[in-house]
């Protein structure tokens, strides 16, 4: 997972997010289910205007920001809360152990000639937005899993059985030289944004649902420094993500791609 931001202070997602879980937890629970119709009363109860999008009280400290202290503080050590789904409305509280994925600056570099149309960067709107695009137009995720991979729709919203509603970034689907086909959900992460097992397990239970014949190949693509490119394959195993690849790729000018950087990729490449 990437390093989160914590809010700057408190506000009306902590308060509304802090009284649900006190309202429902109990200790030593590990973990226990609420609905967002408790919202409603909540808010007000403590006077507060609840935000027009009740789901993006839970959507904010699912990806972008951390529980606030006095939920962390009830965790076991080396343990942490995420929230997940748990049916329409329902969502669940849940312990599980610290899971930060971060991009290894240790890892080769690999440049790739920049096949971006220069119109898509001058006008893309988010970071979110530009990555997807990037990853698209490059063809990194064939370039990353070693299959002919084709963009088959992006933010899906749909629902999950057991989970709920849930979006995926971007899908695609591929084939390999066997003829075995593959699903493939990608989570593009920038800004505070953070790789969460709860996306990741809820992407992979989607298409084993939605795509019951396919192997399903879960990505995450991270924007690092120096405009590179972090690409995860990721799995859940016993609640935990899991990295099962990582590559980091460098878009430039297919000028800026020496013999020497050729030649280290014919030593270290597969």
């Amino acid at each position: 997972m990437t390093n989160t931001t914590p809010l700057k202070k408190p506000n009306r997602y902590q308060s509304i997010i802090t009284r649900v879980f006190f309202d429902n937890y109990t200790a030593p629970a590990v973990e226990f289910e609420f609905t967002r119709d408790e919202f409603v009363d909540i808010a007000e109860s403590l006077g507060i205007v609840l935000p027009k999008n009740v789901g993006d009280v839970i959507y904010s400290f699912r990806y972008r920001y951390e529980l606030p202290a006095a939920i962390c503080g009830t965790a076991a050590e080396g343990r942490e809360w995420i929230i997940e789904g748990a049916g329409r409305s329902r969502y669940r509280f849940k312990q599980v152990r610290l899971n930060r994925i971060v991009p290894r600056e240790e890892l080769l570099t690999i440049k790739i000639p920049d096949a971006t149309p220069e119109i898509i960067g001058r006008y893309a709107l988010t970071d979110e937005q530009a990555l997807l695009a990037k990853v698209r137009y490059n063809r990194l995720i064939d370039v990353f899993l070693g299959i002919t991979a084709f963009s088959l729709q992006n933010h899906l919203r749909t629902t999950v059985a057991s989970v709920g509603q849930i979006e995926i970034d971007e899908v695609y689907v591929g084939i390999n030289r066997h003829g075995r086909q593959f699903v493939v959900p990608v989570q593009a992460k920038g800004g505070t944004d953070k790789h969460g097992v709860v996306q990741t397990q809820q992407d992979i239970e989607c298409c084993a649902q939605k795509f019951p014949g396919l192997t399903c190949r879960a990505v995450s693509a991270q924007f690092m420094t120096n405009n590179r490119i972090a690409m995860f394959e990721l799995t859940v195993q016993d609640g935990d993500i899991k990295v099962v690849d990582e590559k980091h790729y460098q878009l430039v000018a297919a000028a800026a791609i020496t013999p020497d950087d050729l030649r280290l990729y014919a030593e270290h490449g597969d």
